[in-house]
């Protein structure tokens, strides 16, 4: 979205407290091996983080730059927009991320982290978001950034319709230029999280008046675009002139195009290229003993999910669902798919890393056959008039391994014939049509790659609330959405989490989605470099800090 799919969020929300948000960041930092650190989120906590960070950025930039060498070469996925208003992939992420700058960046370990903006203070209702912003920034063409660029890519962001920030940015009653170098945000309600929003994918600033994001590249990121061949490779090299000294630590970074993911691997293997993320397990496993390459692996919340459109036949009829529910084995799936990394899915996206949110004792039903061959039968299916699907998938990491895996476990009831249509990501996730039915959001039977995010009610909001702009499900539940609201709004973080757990079990009792295992997040770079921390989000994986240090 690829859900990785940027963020999206009904304005009802005003999201989770303060404490539980730092709760999970010592979890995260605690899984990934980091050190977290508060994340206070309003009043005078946040204007005392502020002066801490921009401290830290002033001693940053007053470091002596170091020689830049190397160029990184990452094989991803074709990019198909390079707009960031309406990027959607890992690789056209990675590559927007590098090029452009977002005012607020969220680290490996999910800390807020400065960028553009080098500190802010937050009014005592939590409505007015005044970010100072960062001096002696230009952008790639060399004229200078100021508010007003900041200011025209929200309303931007905020304004065009039908794109995945128009209802983030919905509580948002206005954006203005309080200075030069300041910007004030004014929210209509209050939502300890903006500075999140802030971070979201899309949230890259573009120049004031740009009009060909579409097609050039002109950002104040950290390199700049010398060369785009569509469906081959972008070329860039460090921005000199960047505002942090001594980043980028390389000299150049090159990102290369690759369909087929095992290709893109021997490439690594042959030294064609240095960096391989969002691979199979398989593949991940058989770069482990391989000289001269480091691989990497850490838990997500990120999931694989199987979901059926519920507003029509057959997924209207609650047997079908409940049918391929009870014939998933989804303990064997983990152990196939993703050879036990990761853990164990609960058809829910609220996963184990939620420690506070996450329900142990929701877990599905076991696997059982000759139940769901009984569903199925009591709605007309049967060996001779079967129940005949396509599951439509995209090549990436072990999508196809699980379609291939779900394919054989179904197929087991006699009764259940399936058909895999696997697609480049790049098609599967483009923006669908008018009519909102291409694409990966109108077909019947799909699997669905969901990055990690730092909180869960961005996957209720944004997939499953009626309405939603990526509901794929097409999923619609009076008591669902009651309960996401409490969740999102509720300042008891009892009642929270009686919400979100209460969540968890309507969704195995009725919802249409199967979520087998939560994956880990897997790459695999070339030893001739060192600095690389690999994101649970791999698109938002930052090469600033990768420093080479051998040659051929």
């Amino acid at each position: 979205m690829f859900p990785n799919l940027g963020t999206s969020f009904r304005i009802y929300t005003k999201r989770l407290p303060i404490l539980i948000l730092t709760l999970f960041v010592l979890l995260l930092a605690a899984c990934s091996g980091g050190t977290a650190t508060e994340n206070p989120q309003e009043g005078e906590e946040m204007t005392e983080t502020s002066e801490e960070v921009i401290e830290t950025t002033e001693e940053a930039i007053g470091e002596e730059s170091m020689a830049r060498s190397g160029v990184l070469r990452v094989a991803m996925q074709p990019v198909v927009n390079i707009d960031p208003l309406v990027i959607a992939t890992d690789s056209e992420i990675l590559l927007a991320s590098h090029v452009y700058d977002y005012l607020v960046e969220v680290d490996a370990q999910s800390n807020l982290v400065p960028r553009l903006a080098t500190g802010w203070d937050v009014s005592e209702d939590g409505k007015v978001y005044t970010l100072q912003l960062m001096e002696g920034v230009t952008f790639h063409d060399g004229s200078p950034f100021s508010s007003a660029d900041v200011v025209w890519t929200f309303d931007r962001l905020r304004n065009t319709v039908d794109t995945p920030t128009q209802g983030l940015y919905a509580n948002v009653v206005s954006v203005e230029a309080t200075g030069d170098l300041e910007v004030t945000f004014t929210l209509e309600n209050p939502n300890p999280f903006f500075l999140y929003d802030l971070s979201d994918n899309h949230a890259l600033i573009l120049k004031a008046e740009t009009t060909d994001a579409d097609q050039n590249f002109n950002g104040t990121g950290p390199f700049v675009v010398t060369d785009y061949i569509p469906e081959d490779r972008v070329v860039m090299t460090a921005n000199e002139n960047y505002f942090i000294a001594g980043e980028p630590h390389l000299a150049g970074l090159e990102i290369l195009f690759f369909n087929d993911e095992t290709a893109s691997t021997e490439a690594l293997r042959g030294g064609q290229v240095d960096l391989v993320m969002r691979m199979s397990t398989s593949l991940f496993e058989s770069l482990k003993s391989e000289p001269g390459i480091v691989t990497v692996d850490i838990p997500t919340n990120g999931f694989d999910l199987i979901r059926l459109r519920a507003d029509r036949a057959p997924g209207n009829d609650p047997n079908v669902i409940q049918a391929l529910k009870l014939a998933t084995d989804r303990e064997s799936i983990w152990q196939v798919v993703q050879q036990g990394y990761g853990a164990v899915g609960n058809d829910s996206p609220i996963g184990p890393l939620y420690a506070a949110y996450h329900d142990t004792t929701a877990v599905p039903p076991a696997r059982d056959i000759a139940a769901a061959t009984e569903l199925l039968a009591a709605s007309g299916y049967t060996a001779d008039a079967p129940l005949q699907l396509t599951l439509h998938t995209p090549d990436t990491g072990g999508r196809p391994d699980l379609a291939s895996v779900l394919k054989a476990q179904w197929e087991e009831t006699g009764v259940i014939q399936i058909e895999i249509s696997v697609e480049p990501e790049s098609v599967y996730y483009a923006d669908p049509g008018e009519d909102g039915e291409a694409g990966w959001l109108g077909v019947d039977l799909g699997i669905t790659g969901w990055g990690s995010r730092p909180y869960p009610q961005f996957y209720l909001d944004v997939m499953l609330i009626c309405g939603a702009q990526w509901n794929e499900s097409h999923f619609c539940d009076e008591e669902f959405d009651q309960l996401a609201i409490t969740a999102g709004t509720s300042l008891d973080e009892q009642e929270r989490i009686a919400a979100y757990k209460a969540i968890q079990q309507l969704l195995i009792e009725r919802g249409p989605v199967i979520i087998p295992y939560y994956f880990a997040q897997l790459g695999a770079i070339s030893d001739q470099f060192e600095g690389f921390e690999l994101k649970a989000f791999a698109g938002r994986t930052d090469f600033r800090t990768v420093t080479f240090v051998g040659g051929n």
